[in-house]
């Protein structure tokens, strides 16, 4: 009987990796729209947190 509830908690992990990864192909997705200004963002983002601690 441990298949049983095994089973269960694969087939509920398979879920929430599904889940997972319909969000991250979406945040992907988004920001592939956003082109270079996502990236610019996320550059000036890290050299304002390194500047500070500087």
């Amino acid at each position: 009987m441990p298949g049983g509830p095994q089973g269960g908690l694969l087939a509920q992990m398979d879920m929430l990796m599904a889940a997972l990864n319909a969000d991250l192909s979406a945040l992907d997705a988004e920001l592939q729209g956003a082109g270079g200004r996502g990236e610019a963002r996320g550059a000036s983002a890290e050299g304002s947190g390194d500047s500070p601690g500087v």
